[in-house]
């Protein structure tokens, strides 16, 4: 991941994080960051819950706040709620967040 670019843009009070999402996966986890033709750079993110009221967004900010360390409380869809590419926000001071979600992007690389 070291060459591709972030999915991560700083903000006024924290952190976007744009995604790509599959719900109804076999596997959950996190894959990596793809760089796509029009998207961007998105973190993409497998989860096993369905699309159904909001239950695979849920499992999406549950994943992310355990492997990036965040309480859930943080994170919220700015977009795509019912898409798969979405924008999450992730709220903070925004330079400790960057460092942290860059390293452990490198971590992760």
């Amino acid at each position: 991941m070291s060459r591709t670019a972030l999915p991560i843009q700083a903000a006024e009070t924290g952190i976007k994080l744009a995604l790509r999402v599959t719900p109804k996966s076999a596997r959950e986890g996190i894959e990596g960051v793809e760089e796509r033709p029009g998207a961007g750079a998105q973190l993409r993110v497998r989860v096993r819950a369905v699309p159904d009221k909001g239950k695979a967004n849920k499992a999406v900010i549950a994943l992310l706040a355990e492997a990036f360390a965040l309480p859930q409380g943080v994170f919220s869809i700015l977009s795509g709620e019912t898409a798969r590419d979405k924008v999450l926000f992730i709220a903070g001071a925004p330079g400790p967040l960057a460092a942290q979600l860059t390293a452990w992007f490198e971590a992760h690389s």
